[in-house]
């Protein structure tokens, strides 16, 4: 009888023992830090802050899938990796989406990419030296794609405005207005392209190619 006793108390001790171990080993998987990389626009307080639901869960058992659902939510990540370190932290490299020009219409405000996709306004420090794009999505697809075609300087245009009577009007950065026409514009911005930088035309700050053929100089 004695034997029994002594046999159970020490199959207790040491099932205990076992258990006392096995949550110590768990528990130094938890997640502790979460490093961010790669991030520019994107702050690395917001992004943590976005991954609070996952600290402290167990590394070894966390998926990515978790991981990807808290990010997805923020518009300017385009892509991410995930590396788990073990025992305790999570690397994130973070692709941001690159605005290039801010689109106004009607009161809307949004960030363009080199896509031409819409993602969420926010104030960035940078967004100032961004071009504005008055006008829809759509024409300014087209447009902007047919630039591309010519090679066209996207970077020297401070502000694309679409007119309801459907002609685009440029503003350079350094103030030159240029009025395209409705049709064969691309013509046009070939011809501005040549002249922009010729000593006779320095002074001119508008350059009117809405008549067929000509160009008018203010």
């Amino acid at each position: 009888m004695k034997k029994k006793i002594i046999i159970s108390i020490a199959l207790v001790i040491l099932l205990s023992t076992v258990n006392s171990q096995q949550k110590i080993t768990i528990s130094k998987f938890n997640l502790q830090k979460i490093s961010i990389e790669n991030n520019v626009i994107l702050k690395d307080k917001d992004l943590k802050e976005a991954l609070a639901p996952i600290y402290n869960k167990n590394l070894i058992f966390l998926k990515n899938k978790e991981v990807e659902e808290l990010l997805i939510q923020n518009s300017l990540i385009q892509s991410f990796t995930i590396k788990k370190k073990y025992p305790s932290t999570l690397k994130i490299k973070i692709f941001e989406k690159k605005p290039i020009a801010i689109l106004i219409n009607k009161k809307n405000k949004f960030y363009l990419n080199n896509k031409i996709d819409l993602f969420e306004f926010i104030e960035l420090s940078d967004s100032k030296n961004l071009p504005i794009v008055f006008g829809n999505l759509r024409d300014f697809k087209i447009f902007y794609n047919n630039l591309k075609k010519i090679n066209f300087p996207f970077n020297t245009i401070k502000k694309f405005t679409f007119h309801e009577t459907n002609r685009w009007e440029l503003l350079t950065i350094n103030n030159k207005l240029i009025n395209l026409p409705k049709r064969n514009y691309l013509r046009s911005l070939e011809n501005f392209s040549i002249i922009k930088n010729k000593s006779e035309f320095k002074n001119y700050k508008v350059f009117d190619y809405r008549i067929n053929n000509q160009l008018i100089l203010k």
